[in-house]
């Protein structure tokens, strides 16, 4: 058995966890290429108007699976328990996919995890297991084994990227994104590379310990209700000593994001604050420009600190 898994959305969140829980049971994985403007495209033409360019391209990715794999892994995830709730897409998500390529000739695989309604995490990767025909024994193996690596992962990522900021007396920016936004090859990988073509660090929002950022970003605001959302919060209040300004990146339209972000403008006032809106229009569409002139601004700022 090969099972794909769309290179999009939650998969930049859990892609550790989930290649070795299926490793660990000895079943292959097949992932989907990398965001191209086609594969953006091909999103357009399955998705809504008024989904956001991020859920856009996971149907792409979806669709570029075909005929590469028995069935594409599609979690249904509502929230983490008291940590909060994830945008509802992400629950919806397997039903849209379902739906969407029903005429197409491909099936999915999902696990539901809505520890609110009494479906924990650990639970529902045990199911999806026992769904693929293996013993509880093996599957709380590969679940225990699942989540060292990704804990593992999370760990190496913020001392990689400390050490990072420690090292350099560049300009240091924090790109403040979801983690499917800032690492795809199309959208936010570009935004990357033009903050390090001009000489300074880009700080990434996700390099954290979720759990901590949750504390953190009740320093900043105290009633919102996206996990997601929080933590990208927690990070800014983690970072903001260690940086010299910071980068918004959303994917129109992004409900959440669009609230958040206003509040992160009005409430964060010491630092400059570039806020990027993505679309599928043009993913980088006069981004190189605005990236050089608010480098440009935090150069100017620290020139005249200095001098002061």
């Amino acid at each position: 058995m090969k099972i794909g898994i769309p290179r999009a959305l939650l998969y930049y969140r859990y892609a550790v966890l989930w290649e070795t829980f299926f490793s660990e049971l000895g079943i292959e994985t097949v992932l989907s290429p990398h965001t191209t403007k086609a594969l953006q495209d091909a999103g357009d033409r399955y998705a809504i108007d008024e989904n956001c360019l991020s859920s856009k391209l996971f149907l792409g990715h979806v669709a570029a699976l075909e005929g590469k794999c028995e069935m594409v892994f599609v979690p249904r995830i509502a929230n983490f328990a008291e940590d909060g709730v994830l945008c509802s897409r992400f629950e919806a998500l397997y039903d849209i996919c379902v739906n969407t390529f029903r005429d197409k000739n491909l099936r999915f695989l999902s696990c539901d995890v809505d520890p609110q309604q009494k479906k924990p995490e650990k639970e529902a990767y045990l199911g999806l297991a026992k769904d693929l025909n293996r013993t509880r024994q093996e599957a709380e193996a590969a679940w225990q084994k699942a989540r060292k690596a990704w804990a593992a992962d999370i760990r190496n990522r913020i001392r990689e990227q400390e050490a990072a900021i420690a090292a350099t007396d560049r300009i240091r920016v924090l790109v403040v994104g979801h983690c499917y936004n800032l690492y795809d090859e199309y959208i936010g990988q570009p935004i990357l590379k033009g903050i390090r073509r001009l000489d300074a660090l880009p700080v990434c929002s996700d390099a954290i310990d979720p759990r901590l950022a949750q504390l953190d970003c009740l320093e900043i605001c105290q009633r919102v209700p996206w996990v997601m959302s929080r933590e990208l919060l927690g990070a800014i209040q983690k970072y903001h000593d260690q940086i010299d300004g910071i980068i918004l990146l959303t994917a129109f339209p992004c409900g959440p994001d669009s609230m958040v972000n206003e509040m992160i403008i009005r409430r964060v006032r010491d630092r400059p604050i570039l806020n990027l809106l993505l679309d599928s229009q043009d993913a980088s569409a006069g981004v190189e420009t605005r990236l050089e002139s608010f480098i440009d601004i935090i150069r100017f700022r620290k020139e005249l600190n200095a001098n002061a």
